[in-house]
């Protein structure tokens, strides 16, 4: 399932990231996957000291964002990392790392976020593109748009052809590992949102309790 966040980010934050990614040092994307040779990308260096404040401009809409609370039950969420994609660069169909090392902590990697910063029409080419069996799912959204889908979903960026890529990517620790889970607990919620008051007060509380139990039935704490 996916989810796609309109506005994660509000203007000025998108216009601040942009800002940064200029001044900020990019190294080469294979740096963190060198063993898959269809990498061929930009990220900010986590040594230059401009990187802590993109990042927390990222997390900082996540912290405050109820829909993607509500569908991603987030236990941890990796630093936010800007990616850049000149002319002639892509990342070919990959799986993502199912366990990744954030300083002394492990995350496992449940749910893959991109964070959309450049105007898609100053770029051709760059679509994420997510493989649903055997039907590609295709995405290039505006800028503080997101897109949020599950990180066991084989996906890639399509190469560049003008212009150039700017986005923000995580990877998120859930607290239900479960896919299918994590669905169901979505949907509740959104029933519960979607109905209110107008559902009789004795069949919304017997809504609650059963999402409420399943909740603690299926977290991984």
């Amino acid at each position: 399932m996916f989810l796609e966040l309109k506005a994660l980010l509000t203007p000025a934050e998108v216009a601040r990231l942009v800002a940064l990614s200029r001044e900020l040092r990019f190294v080469e994307g294979r740096l963190s996957n060198p063993a898959n040779t269809t990498k061929d990308n930009l990220q900010a260096d986590p040594g230059d000291p401009r990187y802590k404040e993109s990042t927390e401009i990222v997390s900082a809409a996540f912290a405050r964002s109820r829909e993607f609370r509500d569908f991603a039950f987030p236990k941890r969420i990796a630093p936010p990392l800007l990616s850049r994609y000149e002319p002639g660069m892509k990342y070919g169909a990959h799986a993502d790392a199912a366990l990744m090392a954030i300083g002394a902590v492990s995350l496992r990697s449940d749910i893959s976020c991109t964070v959309f910063l450049a105007d898609p029409g100053s770029y051709e080419g760059g679509e994420l593109v997510t493989h649903l069996g055997t039907r590609p799912v295709v995405f290039k959204g505006a800028p503080g748009e997101a897109i949020v889908y599950p990180s066991t979903m084989l996906h890639e960026v399509r190469p560049v052809r003008a212009g150039t890529r700017l986005v923000s990517i995580t990877f998120i620790e859930s607290l239900i590992a479960d896919e299918h889970r994590r669905t169901q607990l979505y949907e509740l919620n959104e029933i519960g949102a979607l109905e209110g008051l107008k559902m009789d007060w004795q069949n919304r509380v017997r809504l609650e309790l059963v999402r409420q139990n399943l909740l603690r039935m299926w977290t991984d704490g």
